[in-house]
């Protein structure tokens, strides 16, 4: 394990490796308790670096031999890697280790999950399998060979030779070592093939578990279209002769982009109808598109260091936001991005782990994978291209490509492309990448003479590191309405530079109702003085629709915040008019089931803190009820013809007109559950030939009260399937009521399916927990304490799925002072485990402060 007590890493201390690596040549023999790995590297003097002591990365590794130029030498051993003097012009280093995969319980490195060999190396997990420079800037070619029993033996690039209990792979693209996949074991492959724009044919493969070899259709299908989509969209062409997926049950990520060789946790790959959701399938296949387009935005383009990490993750997303986009619907593909944004990124810049897209420091990397990076990473991509235009967008892609490729870049070199292609200075621009926080965008308007002015006034709030902040580039869309509803000004893109600033609008009639930040065009907080009958106007008549979605979710706020602080009853004017958008068959099913949510428990405690209100979890449970009550005795007739109208009669199919449909239909259940006690949702769950009905009922009859035996029925069809269990384990937390959640969950780990050690499993029950916002923060600690105690045992076996699992306490500050002494009693509880990791130290002390 890492050293609990761990150095700083700052972005200017930044030092290229004193040598280039020529090529790398691996040769593994597996065995679970003693791998041994031979390297054999070839090293020449870097000419752009400083004379420093050869230093090459490596943990938990037993060292058998070392060797230059095939002569025996003794290195200096660390607990961070070995030194050793080596000669002054280029050299061959060889060495042999010992390493014991069935031990690696971090998941980092090579390991086994059930009998099955595989890697995890993103982003320092190479220094577990061999000594290396294992940092993002040193790339090479390799070439692997591996040596067992095990059927099926893959690592990335092309197969070039195999024997009986041994096969060689030849990865002629130069890499880092974070990119390194090796994967071996009893596994069945799905078999493809895809056709490029220039006519090379390449095979693909999904390799699953015997058993789950019908569960790859869908995968297959969605890694095809995004082949093609990267094609067609970017110009990028795939560029080996196979492309492999492998599915693993252990896996601490989503996925991993190995060039080359995908590995994915099994949950992100492997659907069927009966056994996966429409929201599953929707993020296999976002997953999958992301994964691949890494293979040039990542893999042929790398970063130079992990402080750049933002460089290939933010780039990703946003390039797989943009085919979800494509695939499915682009409007509720945006309000979908947006409410992940704001529950996950939002909380963490305005919390104790706030840091900006490019850190300035880390103690340990693997706790910099956050929101903030890959979510808020995205949203500056989308700004830029707002900024310059779609058209200037490909064309600095294009050159992006060409003059990087085969390259570890920086933030400077991306934008530096932007700036010479389309002759624009970006200087303030870059200050999304190094300032924390989310902006508050503070807006008034005025009126006389046909002349509408706007004038916006920006803010960032003080960040651990940052109390000031300089003003920062906009991209604010704008739009105008008449008093009729027409649109007279349709949507403009306003670019804000300054800290208040002035925009005006003339020629008009009457004065507008103004439709301000359309499409999210920026990450921010909108601060707006409104009345309701103007964001009632806007629900009605305008004709952006994130816009629309975002009048009716503040009237939603508006309502909720005045039942949580001033005992105030449902607004029944908001539910009246949203049912006339409800009731509007030619608006996409999709979009109208988002519309019938209501902010997140979680959202609500935010917005009040933000108002100077502690937040009280129980009222906001209590109001969220409530208002729920309402809408179903408000709807009572509508809610059938909803059902009615949201029925799929046809076949199952994941696309986006039949999960919309079910999206609307379920969302109608729930309420519908309020009235009659849960009758109509074990209808559909004794009908569900699907996980979507199957689950949506099960999750409502779970609310109700009367799920019993729905349960049972449930684990007796399921219990052989592990993906469908995690479900079953995270929907009874999840939907349960708060003053039964904890108990809940503390049930079920005590059964003996509930591995601990597979994060999948583990997520399911504690990450669960979290999202019950009342339950976790149930007055007494008792949430706090049972998460704490699971997190100081998993600490031990995984310190990476621990440390991220800790982030749930980020928002301890924002409650009452006995909730807050409660959970900061937890973190230090946490904090004291003797040997905690190095991942959960740097977490819980950045979260004490």
């Amino acid at each position: 394990m890492k050293d609990a007590s761990p150095q700083t890493i700052y972005l200017k201390d930044y030092t290229p490796f004193g040598w280039q690596v020529a090529d790398v040549h691996l040769t593994v023999a597996l065995s679970p308790d003693a791998t041994r790995v031979r390297s054999r590297i070839r090293f020449e003097p870097n000419p752009d670096a400083p004379a420093q002591r050869f230093f090459l990365h490596g943990e938990d590794l037993r060292l058998i031999r070392a060797s230059i130029d095939g002569t025996e030498v003794t290195p200096v051993l660390t607990a961070e890697g070995l030194e050793c003097d080596v000669p002054e012009g280029g050299f061959l280093w060889e060495s042999e280790v010992e390493i014991a995969p069935a031990a690696n319980t971090a998941l980092e490195g090579l390991y086994m999950s059930n009998g099955m060999y595989c890697t995890q190396c993103e982003a320092e997990g190479f220094r577990k399998i061999t000594y290396y420079p294992d940092r993002p800037d040193v790339m090479s070619v390799f070439t692997v060979r591996i040596e067992g029993d095990e059927p099926v033996k893959l690592s990335n690039g092309n197969p070039v030779a195999q024997g009986e209990g041994w096969a060689e792979w030849h990865d002629p693209w130069p890499k880092p070592a974070y990119l390194f996949a090796l994967v071996a074991g009893e596994l069945l492959n799905h078999p493809g093939s895809f056709t490029t724009m220039s006519g090379r044919e390449v095979e693909l493969n999904i390799y699953v578990r015997p058993g789950d070899e019908g569960k790859c259709a869908f995968g297959m299908q969605a890694l095809k279209d995004s082949m093609r989509w990267d094609e067609e969209v970017y110009g990028r062409e795939y560029d080996l002769d196979i492309f492999n997926i492998v599915a693993v049950d252990d896996f601490n990520m989503g996925a991993m982009e190995n060039k080359g060789l995908n590995v994915f946790n099994s949950s992100c790959v492997l659907a069927s109808p009966e056994t996966s959701t429409d929201a599953n399938f929707e993020r296999i296949e976002a997953i999958i598109a992301h994964e691949y387009f890494h293979n040039w935005t990542g893999n042929r383009i790398t970063c130079r260091d992990w402080f750049q990490l933002c460089l290939k993750e933010g780039l990703t997303v946003f390039r797989d936001s943009q085919f979800t986009s494509d695939m499915r619907s682009a409007e509720v593909k945006r309000i979908s991005d947006v409410i992940d944004l704001r529950a996950r990124q939002f909380p963490e810049d305005q919390g104790p782990l706030s840091h900006p897209v490019r850190p300035e420091s880390f103690q340990e990397i693997n706790n910099f994978y956050t929101a903030t990076v890959y979510e808020k990473g995205a949203e500056v991509i989308g700004m830029l291209r707002r900024l310059v235009g779609a058209e200037a967008y490909a064309k600095a892609l294009d050159l992006y490509f060409e003059r990087h490729d085969g390259q570890a870049c920086t933030i400077e070199d991306w934008l530096k492309v932007f700036e010479d292609s389309t002759g624009r200075d970006l200087t303030q621009f870059k200050r999304w990448y190094s300032q924390s926080g989310t902006p508050h965008l503070k807006v008034s308007d005025d009126y006389a003479d046909g002349t509408y002015t706007l004038t916006f006034t920006q803010e960032t709030p003080p960040t651990p590191g940052q109390p000031e902040k300089a003003p920062q580039v906009l991209p604010i869309a704008v739009g105008l309405l008449n008093p009729n509803g027409d649109e007279v000004v349709p949507t403009t893109m306003l670019e804000m530079t300054e800290a208040t600033q002035s925009f005006t609008f003339e020629g008009l009639n009457a004065k507008p109702v103004p439709s301000i930040l359309r499409g999210f065009s920026a990450p921010v907080v909108l601060m707006r003085e409104s009345t309701a009958e103007e964001k009632s106007f806007l629900l009605a008549h305008d004709t952006d629709a994130f816009n629309r979605w975002e009048a009716s979710r503040d009237l939603a706020r508006a309502c909720l915040s005045a039942m949580i602080t001033e005992g105030a009853g449902p607004d029944l004017a908001w539910i009246d008019a949203l049912e006339q958008v409800l009731r509007d068959a030619t608006l996409d099913p999709a979009f109208r089931a988002l519309m019938l949510a209501l902010p997140t428990q979680a959202e609500l405690a935010q917005m009040l803190h933000a108002r100077g209100v502690t937040p009280d979890p129980d009222a906001i449970y209590a109001a969220t009820e409530t208002l729920r009550d309402a809408m179903a005795t408000r709807w009572s007739a509508l809610l059938p013809e909803l059902m009615a109208e949201a029925r799929v009669d046809a076949p199952f199919a994941p696309d986006a007109e039949q999960s919309g449909k079910r999206a609307l239909g379920n969302a109608v259940l729930s309420l519908q559950t309020r009235l009659d006690g849960g009758k109509a949702a074990q209808a559909q769950y004794d009908a569900a030939d699907n996980m979507t009905m199957q689950l949506s009922a099960l999750s409502c009859l779970i609310t109700a009260g009367a799920e019993d035996a729905a349960l049972a029925a449930f684990e007796a069809q399921w219990k052989d399937d592990r993906l469908v269990m995690d479900k079953w384990f995270a929907l009874q937390v999840a939907a349960t009521a708060p003053e039964k959640a904890v108990a809940r969950a503390s049930a079920l780990t005590e059964r003996a399916d509930f591995d601990w050690k597979n994060p999948n499993r583990f997520r399911a029950v504690m990450g669960s927990l979290a999202m019950n916002h009342a339950g976790f923060h149930a007055k007494d600690g008792s949430g706090y304490r049972f998460l704490a105690d699971w997190l100081i045992k998993l600490d031990e076996k995984n310190p990476q799925t621990t440390a991220r699992m800790c982030s749930v306490f980020q928002t301890w500050k924002r409650y009452d002072a006995d909730r807050q002494a409660l959970m900061k009693a937890a973190l230090e509880r946490i904090a004291a485990r003797p040997g905690l990791s190095r991942d959960v130290t740097e977490m819980v002390t950045r979260l004490l402060g």
